[in-house]
């Protein structure tokens, strides 16, 4: 196992984290593959309160035979199910109950979309709370997961500064621009926060729902990598990450992951490689809806439609599928949706690639805004309300 420094600890962590949302369903089977990747320097394991079940068959696990002290633990704090301050406690109390363990290495704000909701935590009083356990030895290392728009990212990056020490974006060679993305990621790094990486293989959808004359273009490549070692190598070639979170439901996954963290390390990939990632990425997104590259001329809307992250959502309706890109669109999208535009025609004439906006802008709302678009747009603004 290749192993990285986490400049803020000075520890050591494991190339690849052990994501486990994707848990299988049979706990023996959960363990043997736990035990295994232990075994094979595996030291990261990432879990969220809301992931079911997750936090308490981990603990589970992890009390047994000294594994615990093995690894790094990072869980999450549902933010969005905060009402009051003492909801915080009573989260954490109840999380480290199910890990079975009596501090967290690493925890984070769970998907904090942008600067309006830290603030609200910060009336919370997070930031003391975040203190008081950091040094009674509760909590290790700090941070957030994000899930929104690159312009959010920076604003949290600076906001928080003096008390991140990590953060967890998605970042894949797909989307390299979109998301917190590249800029995000070398952003961070300068700042002084530790980068870790979620989704480096799109939730499997850049290995299993690859279009056809993209997997041809890794078969056809030397080495005969499969399109999962072809996914994680793009990542770890990054120096600035410390670790890669994958979730792993079979052993089969987590002996093909463990085998790639163990060979690679940053700066071995080519320019020939490069010239494939591009192919294969030209390939997918001739096989998505709108050919956007998240340039960003043709914002700011007077409508205050996010038109590239829209478009962004809508090829991801092609490849994620519909159930899971329509609530990423109502978790990334509420107030810049794309049914607020009313035609103008302002951004077309800005746009390099020439895309017919307004019809796109207008597709995307026929596909992501129909049943159950405003199911799940209640649910989001339950969860995450207005933090004034």
């Amino acid at each position: 196992m290749q192993y990285r420094i986490n400049h803020k600890s000075g520890e050591e962590l494991s190339a690849l984290g052990f994501g486990c949302l994707r848990f299988h369903k049979v706990e023996a089977e959960v363990e043997r593959q736990i035990r295994y990747a232990i075994a094979q320097g595996v030291n990261f394991f990432d879990t969220a309160y809301i992931y079911k079940g997750s936090e308490a068959t981990l603990g589970r696990i992890l009390a047994k035979d000294g594994l615990r002290e093995k690894v790094n633990i990072c869980t999450k704090l549902p933010y969005y199910m905060v009402k009051k301050a003492e909801d915080i406690d009573r989260l954490f109390n109840t999380q480290l109950e199910r890990l079975q363990t009596d501090y967290v290495d690493y925890y984070l704000i769970h998907m904090l979309p942008g600067l309006q909701s830290w603030e609200w935590l910060c009336k919370m009083g997070i930031r003391e709370w975040i203190a008081d356990k950091k040094a009674a030895g509760k909590i290790r290392q700090f941070g957030f997961s994000f899930p929104g728009p690159a312009d959010e990212f920076t604003a949290l990056i600076d906001a928080g500064v003096d008390l991140w020490d990590v953060c967890l974006i998605q970042y894949n060679y797909y989307d390299e621009n979109h998301q917190a993305g590249r800029q995000g990621l070398l952003y961070a790094v300068e700042r002084g926060v530790g980068v870790m990486i979620m989704e480096p293989l799109r939730g499997g959808t850049l290995v299993d729902k690859l279009p056809p004359e993209a997997k041809a273009m890794f078969d056809a490549a030397p080495g005969k990598r499969t399109a999962a070692d072809w996914g994680l190598r793009w990542v770890l070639d990054h120096p600035q990450v410390f670790t890669v979170l994958s979730g792993m439901g079979t052993m089969e996954m987590v002996e093909e992951n463990v085998r790639i963290a163990s060979e690679v390390t940053p700066g071995q990939l080519t320019e020939e490689d490069f010239a494939l990632y591009a192919q294969v990425k030209a390939a997918i997104q001739a096989a998505t809806k709108v050919t956007c590259t998240g340039c960003a001329y043709c914002v700011p809307c007077p409508q205050g439609v996010d038109i590239p992250l829209c478009f962004g959502c809508l090829n991801n309706n092609a490849l994620m599928g519909r159930l899971r890109s329509m609530w990423w669109y109502v978790a990334t999208t509420e107030g810049r949706n794309a049914s607020l535009c009313n035609r103008c025609g302002k951004c077309e004439p800005l746009c390099p690639q020439g895309i017919p906006i307004r019809e796109k802008v207008g597709q995307t709302a026929r596909e992501l805004e129909r049943f159950p678009y405003r199911v799940l747009r209640l649910a989001a603004r339950r969860m995450l309300r207005n933090r004034k």
